[in-house]
């Protein structure tokens, strides 16, 4: 049985990845480039899917650059990625892009299950994280193509905690893994998403293996 996972590099894609593979399933990933200032994230997740085994496919769409300057600091490099959450982190309808991309290729390689790695900590702040909306796409999708899609987010009711207790479960190499909305080599260590990321390996009682600009 197919699924398409769409693959960011971050912690809970790939964690999602490896609980799709871990119950049978033949793993078709996804990567996006939206124009991101961490396009270090791609190469994290095209390294990360060659390790499991992975279908990776990495889509094209530098082109909604142009959309969200002015919008969020995750694409715009005018804008100052902030060290908390703020309305300049969110990049609008992110997911519900990706995810009309994504039921297009699930559709070709004939794989009617898709995973992406929203979970509950994510909830109260994104829209496109949320149950309510990926059933509502879900449903979308069989209406637009007439094919049994099932959509969902496998940590939906799980915090990020959560999920890093799961990915070592699972054998997730977390080092590899890419969290940071900044550009590497390194995780710089001063933004919302790094913040998170040493927050939840503390909650979750792993040893953070990230290296830390500052």
């Amino acid at each position: 049985m197919k699924c398409v996972v769409i693959l960011s590099g971050g912690p809970d894609s790939v964690t999602a990845a490896y609980w799709a593979k871990a119950r049978g399933f033949e793993v078709h990933a996804v990567t996006f480039n939206y124009g991101q200032k961490a396009q270090v994230e791609i190469e994290m997740a095209r390294m990360i899917a060659e390790e499991m085994g992975a279908t990776h496919r990495v889509i094209d769409l530098s082109g909604l650059r142009g959309i969200y300057e002015g919008v969020t600091s995750l694409v715009d490099d005018g804008m100052e990625v902030t060290g908390e959450f703020t309305e300049s982190i969110i990049v609008p309808f992110r997911n519900g892009v990706f995810m009309a991309v994504t039921v297009a290729y699930a559709d070709t390689v004939g794989a009617h299950h898709i995973f992406y790695g929203a979970h509950a900590s994510d909830e109260p702040y994104y829209p496109d994280c949320r149950k309510e909306f990926y059933e509502a796409f879900q449903e979308a999708a069989r209406r637009g193509t007439e094919k049994p899609f099932v959509i969902s987010a496998p940590f939906s009711d799980t915090p990020k905690s959560g999920i890093i207790r799961e990915a070592v479960r699972l054998g997730v190499p977390l080092e590899k893994t890419w969290s940071c909305y900044l550009g590497g080599p390194v995780h710089r260590g001063r933004c919302e998403s790094c913040d998170n990321r040493g927050r939840d390996f503390r909650d979750a009682g792993v040893p953070d293996p990230t290296e830390y600009r500052e």
